[in-house]
């Protein structure tokens, strides 16, 4: 039987903790709570293993990522690490922006929609476990425009992160992009993303306070 992590149980009364918001009425977290304990319950029944990665309830098979559930102002998420690689028979798989060549998520905004895709959250699931057995691995472009390659690789590091960023207006995205591009020297370009992190979780643009 799955073992509950604690870690995800103090993430689901805090938030993550990456926003200026955490353990506030603020929190994204604790506008998507109900939905989020649901999706867990459901993830909990495959079986896999409950850890706290990036400050996000991820589940794990023999050490590997396999899923991830998280919350965005507007919704919560299922998030599939090799999602791309998914078969998606009911076409319900969304993919977080335009350069996204791994991630694909499950987007809810109630309660009814959870329990409607029960079933199919598991049927994924099961399938993304064997993706990850089979040793399949997603065929990474070398030159996906217009996000600079430091940005890609911390998409990469951190999927709760990518999926924060394509959330933002398109507006806000490019704003974000053009400034990190910037530089010459890659180290200021990662300087530059680690240093707008928290506001992209906040949903903020570069000109927002």
């Amino acid at each position: 039987m799955a073992v509950l992590n604690p870690k995800v149980d103090h993430y689901l009364t805090d938030g993550c903790g990456r926003c200026e918001y955490y353990a506030t009425s603020r929190c994204k977290v604790h506008t998507w709570r109900k939905e989020l304990e649901v999706l867990r319950s459901i993830v909990m029944e495959t079986g896999l293993t409950e850890e706290l990665k990036w400050s996000m309830p991820v589940y794990t098979s023999e050490g590997k990522n396999i899923v991830m559930i998280s919350a965005f102002r507007d919704f919560c998420s299922v998030n599939f690490f090799k999602g791309s690689l998914l078969s998606d028979p009911a076409g319900k798989l969304i993919k977080p922006g335009e350069n996204s060549q791994a991630g694909r998520y499950f987007k809810f905004t109630d309660l009814a929609a959870i329990a409607e895709m029960r079933n199919t959250i598991l049927q994924y699931i099961r399938e993304a476990v064997q993706i990850e057995k089979s040793g399949a691995r997603v065929e990474f472009k070398k030159d996906p425009e217009p996000a600079p390659e430091e940005l890609l690789q911390k998409f990469a590091e951190d999927p709760v992160f990518e999926n924060a960023f394509y959330t933002l207006t398109p507006g806000r995205r490019r704003g974000y992009i053009l400034h990190f591009s910037q530089p010459k020297q890659s180290a200021t370009r990662i300087s530059r993303i680690e240093k707008c992190m928290e506001k992209i979780f906040s949903g903020k643009g570069m000109q927002d306070y």
